[in-house]
């Protein structure tokens, strides 16, 4: 058989492979109430396996003509480009927070997996599989446990609004290592001047700083008053 070449019979184990692989990357997803989840990781998996052997065997009928160069890359490497317009479409942001982006990964992986199976490239495939599992599953898990020890606090700020105020105060929280997940910022118009409610998500990298954190930002001229819970 030439190597151009592929029998009904590897063509399927190839496709129900990418089908069960793209299954069990897309269970996780689907389990963390991921927005691409069982289905749309099979689709691309399978997708992306149909691609890469329509790249290396579709055009079989056309190697021996002497004008037709023959390169099993060229519809593979659209692959890599292209799953980035999905990838996209599932990255969101909420104020300063981001989520989204382990999933636009799993599934930018999800279609490097597939070229590999469509390529025959069955052990990575496979290893990498597996390596992608334990990463979304056993690390998520390692990973709350972390952030559960450094728990979210809600912080309130009154502060007039003077120039370089929201300055001071982001020095403050990052000379300190302070995150901010979240940010909301109103302003109050009165007859003496303008003052400035900020409402942050902090998450504080250890819960002695928390106090310490008060009583500096109380310290900044224009500020009136700082609460947290």
């Amino acid at each position: 058989m030439s190597p151009w070449d592929i029998d009904p019979l590897h063509l399927t184990i190839r496709l129900v492979l990418a089908l069960v692989i793209g299954g069990l990357i897309g269970f996780e997803r689907e389990r963390s109430g991921s927005a691409a989840g069982f289905r749309t990781h099979i689709l691309v998996c399978i997708g992306s396996t149909l691609i890469m052997l329509l790249s290396m065997y579709g055009f079989s009928a056309f190697v021996n003509e002497p004008n037709v160069r023959m390169d099993p890359a060229r519809l593979a490497a659209q692959v890599i480009s292209g799953i980035g317009f999905l990838g996209a479409g599932t990255i969101l942001r909420t104020g300063l927070s981001i989520t989204g982006l382990t999933t636009a990964a799993s599934l930018w992986v999800v279609a490097a997996i597939g070229l590999a199976i469509g390529a025959g490239f069955y052990y990575p495939a496979v290893l990498a599989t597996w390596i992608v599992i334990i990463s979304l599953w056993v690390l998520s898990k390692l990973e709350k446990r972390m952030v559960k020890r450094k728990s979210n606090y809600i912080m309130q700020i009154q502060a007039d609004n003077e120039y370089g105020i929201l300055n001071s105060i982001s020095d403050v929280f990052e000379k300190k290592r302070i995150v901010v997940t979240q940010l909301s910022v109103k302003e109050e118009i009165n007859e003496e001047n303008k003052e400035l409610h900020l409402t942050l998500s902090l998450r504080f990298p250890q819960r002695s700083m928390i106090m310490s954190t008060v009583e500096e930002l109380r310290q900044l001229p224009a500020v009136r008053r700082v609460s947290i819970e």
